[in-house]
């Protein structure tokens, strides 16, 4: 093996998604299905109460952490939603709409193909795989599942869990010290420049860029910054691996 530990971005790169919060639809059903919990909402204040709310937890994290180039704080949209609907709502029922409005925003969700045999040959040749995903846990960790993926990790990262995001540098450092990682050892693989690659140089890893349909605009290579570079395929590919990283 040429690494042991592979850290995994998750959409974009292991799987292909697509959502849409701009959709009436979902503003009408989701302020539609609060109206009947109690909490009566028309879609237009609804939409504004989400936003409104968001760049309030945003900006306390802000006034805690501090800011900065290289600070990227992440909030946790179960606070967001237990706004839009009462402090007593239990965590079930929070995590439960919040698994409504993504199904609802959602318009593909779909695995690559190789994955499943991608880290079947990682495992098989002694390996670990980690996830560092920016997302949210309260529908990405279902989605995992949903995917089949999810015993497939030796552990999950999710920024909204760790209160921030790629490429802040204390979201990978993290991973490291939980797990005494090696970063000598250890590759980073995502579909974008500006976080995944970003945060791998930072702790001096070696890292995959894989571009996808939700990769930024193309750059040049060079300018990636990425120890390898997969831009023919746009999606991860078993043969790729095992002639490069396995």
């Amino acid at each position: 093996m040429k690494y042991d530990n592979y850290i995994f971005d998750l959409y974009g790169t292991l799987a292909d998604i697509h959502t849409n919060e701009s959709k009436p639809y979902l503003w009408k059903k989701c302020a539609a299905i609060l109206t009947e919990l109690g909490f009566p909402y028309d879609p237009h204040s609804l939409r504004a109460d989400y936003h409104r709310f968001i760049e309030e937890e945003t900006r306390h994290m802000l006034e805690s952490t501090g800011s900065g180039p290289d600070i990227k704080p992440e909030i946790d949209l179960r606070k967001v939603f237990r706004k839009l609907m009462s402090p007593w709502m239990s965590d079930e029922q929070i995590d439960l709409f919040a698994i409504t409005f993504r199904v609802l925003s959602r318009d593909k969700l779909t695995l690559y193909p190789e994955v499943p045999a991608i880290f079947d040959a990682i495992h098989e040749g002694g390996g670990r795989v980690y996830l560092l995903s920016n997302a949210q846990s309260c529908f990405t960790l279902p989605e995992i599942k949903v995917l089949g993926i999810y015993d497939m990790f030796d552990d999950i990262f999710i920024s909204s869990d760790m209160g921030c995001a790629k490429p802040d540098v204390r979201f990978m450092n993290m991973l490291i010290r939980k797990h005494k990682l090696d970063t000598g050892r250890s590759v980073m693989i995502g579909n974008d420049y500006n976080s995944d690659i970003k945060i791998a140089n930072k702790v001096g890893m070696d890292s995959l860029y894989i571009e996808t349909e939700t990769s930024p605009v193309r750059i040049p290579t060079k300018k990636i910054g990425a120890t390898y570079a997969d831009l023919t395929h746009r999606q991860p590919r078993l043969e790729y691996f095992k002639e490069n990283l396995i």
